[in-house]
């Protein structure tokens, strides 16, 4: 049997096919799926913010892109995975309202799905397919068997990338 794991926010958790990992909520935040196509072990990251550098005094390497992606290729790695073979998927990093003011502070969504790219660059981990942007939430699951990202929204319809 089966176990779809949840991820809460600032959070990540792995896992080994036949079970999924899934979060609820995706805003701004982004989730960072990646995972080996060979082994079926895989992980997702609920990804806050895009920079630790940023923030004082913060324990939780989950929130941030730089250092949650790095600690989930690790996790990845320490349960069997082969580093040359991972991929990755993206989605969320929405633009949640509607702001006159273009600042950085509310354009988190964006400067999230930037910063998760540039850490996948610089780990040499390719990113397969994203669904990212737009002005509406997400949900994901996201299966380590096939690589299937299942992305639910209200009111569209459910897609995998």
């Amino acid at each position: 049997m089966s176990e779809i794991i949840k991820v809460g926010m600032a959070d990540l958790k792995t896992c080994k096919s036949p079970d999924a990992v899934t979060t609820l909520g995706l805003g701004s935040c982004v989730g960072v799926a990646i995972w080996d196509p060979v082994t079926k072990i895989g992980g997702l990251a609920h990804v806050m913010l895009p920079d630790s550098t940023k923030v004082k005094n913060n324990i939780n390497v989950y929130k941030f892109a730089d250092t949650g992606i790095e600690e989930l290729v690790r996790l990845i790695l320490e349960m069997g995975a082969g580093k040359s073979r991972l991929k990755a998927k993206i989605a969320g990093g929405a633009q949640m309202f509607a702001f006159q003011n273009k600042s950085d502070m509310v354009r988190v969504g964006d400067s999230n799905v930037i910063a998760s790219k540039k850490k996948l660059a610089e780990l040499g981990i390719p990113l397969v397919a994203e669904d990212t942007g737009e002005n509406y939430g997400r949900t994901v699951v996201f299966y380590p068997e096939n690589g299937d990202f299942y992305i639910r929204a209200i009111g569209k319809d459910e897609k995998v990338i």
